[in-house]
């Protein structure tokens, strides 16, 4: 039975012609859309929590915060706060790093990039805190180091200079002479790869600095509870500031807490973008039920006969039904191969214009199947009236209709 039902829901389509693609093609630029959209968020999803899978999950992050202190310049965090990191129950350890944007010199050519001055005693804090690790040259600054360098994948591949930079040459970084003695490992944003590192000493001497941290970084014994170390940490720093709550000049993160907020950031965007993707598939259901309604009215004699050979009402539901369906499937179908399509070629070209990895559309077996049910279903539904107006009709009446 259902092999006949699938038979002439088939010849109706086929015989629908363009009136038929015209139908389906609301329901396949809503699921276009969804597949698309849902593949990419997923898939940079996947990419985000990769990323901050190579950050230090035992690690807290304090940074100066926007507001401006009372009778005095902005925030900064100095080698007193430091100490009270340091002190705080449940800390390991904590550096702080100093950064600045340079201007970055080599053979004839000038570009501008962050250059970060690492405590050679806490390299191992920042590289578990960061995901970065050494690939080539010289594994850790010596405390004896003065103007040795560090350099960023940008560098060493050859996406800054017409030139690549490799371990031995000279770079001037604010006129001051660097010789490059390490490779840093890859990162996948092109800022961040194009950050140079540096002793800390050397550091504050070339920005002419002392003790201004950019951030402070504190690594949790084993077996603290990170979230109550950083409420300390929080709690201390604010008591030494005279600050009431809600008053910081500094925060203070976990990735934890930052792969929420982003998270929660990505799953509203998304949403509001399925949403609006939405309205597609509520036109094409629309679509659906027209064209279903003028197909009962073309087919009435069919009905008539049908029913006069012996098709019950129940029957002529099902037909209907399910040819309604099979629109909303064929209109899905060729909607996932669009969506698919849309979402390689945003893949493609964000690779290609940025540079990174980050955009990468993550299709799976269970969301094109989903969203092929799903258009079945509002198939289905959106034929539910027409075939029952359909069923209702009457054998005589029916095929009198001319």
């Amino acid at each position: 039975m259902w092999g006949d039902f699938f038979r002439l829901s088939v010849r109706s389509i086929r015989r629908g012609g363009t009136r038929s693609w015209l139908t389906m093609m609301g329901i396949f630029i809503g699921i276009a859309a969804i597949v698309s959209l849902i593949s990419l968020g997923e898939g940079l999803h996947s990419a985000i929590n990769e990323q901050f899978e190579l950050l230090g999950p035992n690690i807290i992050y304090v940074t100066p915060g926007a507001i401006f202190r009372p009778g005095g310049g902005a925030s900064k965090l100095t080698d007193h706060e430091l100490d009270i990191v340091k002190k705080v129950h449940g800390v390991e350890k904590a550096g702080g790093i100093i950064s600045r944007l340079s201007r970055i010199e080599f053979r004839g050519e000038t570009e501008y990039g962050f250059v970060s001055g690492l405590d050679p005693d806490m390299q191992d804090l920042f590289l578990d805190g960061t995901g970065v690790e050494i690939v080539r040259g010289q594994e850790r600054f010596k405390s004896s180091d003065t103007y040795k360098a560090a350099i960023g994948y940008s560098y060493w591949s050859g996406d800054v200079f017409d030139r690549s930079v490799d371990i031995g040459d000279i770079l001037r970084i604010d006129d001051k002479k660097f010789n490059v003695v390490a490779f840093v490992s890859e990162i996948g944003n092109p800022e961040d790869d194009k950050n140079i590192y540096i002793p800390i000493e050397t550091a504050k001497d070339l920005f002419g600095v002392g003790d201004d941290y950019r951030v402070i970084m504190a690594k949790t014994m084993p077996n603290a509870d990170i979230d109550d170390v950083s409420e300390e940490i929080k709690e201390k720093l604010r008591k030494d500031r005279g600050l009431d709550q809600g008053e910081e000049d500094f925060q203070i993160m976990t990735m934890e807490q930052v792969r929420k907020s982003v998270g929660i950031v990505l799953d509203a965007v998304q949403a509001v973008l399925i949403g609006i993707a939405a309205i597609s598939l509520f036109v094409g259901g629309v679509g659906i039920m027209n064209t279903m309604y003028t197909s009962v009215f073309e087919r009435t004699q069919e009905i008539g006969l049908m029913k006069a050979l012996g098709a019950r009402n129940q029957d002529i539901l099902y037909i209907f039904v399910f040819e309604s369906g099979m629109m909303g499937t064929v209109g899905g179908a060729i909607g996932c191969i669009v969506g698919v399509g849309l979402a390689k070629l945003v893949e493609f070209l964000a690779a290609r214009q940025m540079g990174s990895g980050l955009i990468n559309a993550q299709i799976t077996p269970e969301l094109l199947i989903g969203a092929i049910l799903f258009s079945f279903i509002i198939g289905c539904i959106s034929g539910i009236l027409p075939a029952r107006q359909a069923s209702q009709l009457k054998p005589a009446d029916a095929l009198r209709y001319e």
